[in-house]
């Protein structure tokens, strides 16, 4: 396993496991069984773990870590806070159903620009004390937007940065790959932590799931990639991807012949773009949602494109 250097905690692992796979928006399995999964995971060597107020599933990770060392693993999380009361209810909200008695990085959650970010800046300031208290030890971000990245430059509480980053850029709303290259260049150059997300474009890149996986370890600046993972296969491929390893045939063929859908998430607008789109008629806007037809649906991606607010996923 390789590691990066997270404000001096060293051996933090550059995979980080994203839990939006295990929660109830995308995965309907067993607590033992997603625990096992992080379980699984950690004796690979992966001890950073990314999850979210949104996702649901601290108990998830309530379960997984009680029996370790914690000051040996490295959890972010993020929420949509935007004033004092609902920065504590977050904070404590993570605190309990975590059972932890701190957070490694808490980010605010699709921050869009600097103006956005100071629309939450009541709750900026709140994250700030308990940062002085050690409650919270690193204070950021996560965006799928370029101007984010490069309006955090601005800001000094800001130290990490979530972006969304794909080879095809995928999902970015305000701008493509080499903009969004360029604006993590130059926000590294102000010492702040990068960590990829949505490396697969939400499912989409997964058949050219090596190229994209090199493509984003090759950025220098990236200092850790978040991927969401449901299955021993993908943590055995993306620890394989990572170490530049090829993988064994029987991952090849499990990864190959497993089965994947598209989701559309429940927070869909229904603005109809991405129906337009779609040449197998699979997509159709029923009750102001988009609905999909799984039948006529050959996952070739093309919504995605369409979606700006990236809520179209394979999964």
């Amino acid at each position: 396993m390789l590691y990066t250097n997270l404000f001096g905690k060293e051996n933090v692992s550059k995979l980080c496991y994203g839990t939006l796979s295990l929660s109830i928006l995308q995965n309907h399995d067993s607590l033992e069984n997603k625990v096992n999964l992080l379980n699984y995971a950690y004796e690979k060597g992966i001890n950073f773990f990314d999850t979210a107020e949104l996702y649901d599933n601290y108990d998830i990770l309530n379960e997984f870590i009680k029996d370790k060392d914690r000051d040996k693993l490295t959890i972010a999380t993020k929420s949509y806070a935007y004033d004092r009361k609902t920065a504590e209810y977050s904070v404590n909200k993570a605190l309990k159903e975590l059972n932890t008695d701190y957070i490694d990085v808490f980010m605010l959650h699709e921050q869009e620009n600097g103006n956005n970010f100071l629309g939450h800046y009541e709750a900026v300031e709140r994250f700030m004390k308990y940062k002085e208290q050690g409650i919270i030890r690193h204070f950021g971000i996560s965006t799928h937007r370029v101007q984010a990245v490069r309006d955090s430059i601005k800001f000094k509480e800001i130290e990490f940065i979530f972006p969304l980053f794909n080879m095809d850029g995928i999902g970015i709303q305000d701008g493509t790959i080499d903009e969004m290259i360029y604006a993590v260049k130059k926000a590294k150059e102000y010492n702040k932590f990068i960590m990829a997300m949505k490396i697969y474009g939400g499912g989409h890149l997964i058949n050219r799931a090596k190229e994209a996986f090199a493509f984003v370890g090759g950025i220098k600046e990236i200092d850790s990639i978040a991927v969401g993972m449901s299955t021993i296969e993908e943590i055995d491929a993306n620890i394989c991807y990572l170490e530049n390893n090829e993988l064994n045939i029987n991952i090849k063929n499990k990864i190959r012949n497993q089965k994947r859908t598209l989701v559309v998430e429940e927070w869909c607008v229904g603005c109809g773009k991405c129906a337009k789109k779609c040449r197998q008629n699979a997509l159709r806007i029923i009750d102001g949602k988009c609905v999909v037809d799984m039948d006529k649906c050959v996952l070739c991606s093309y919504c995605a494109g369409e979606c700006t607010d990236f809520y179209i996923k394979i999964v």
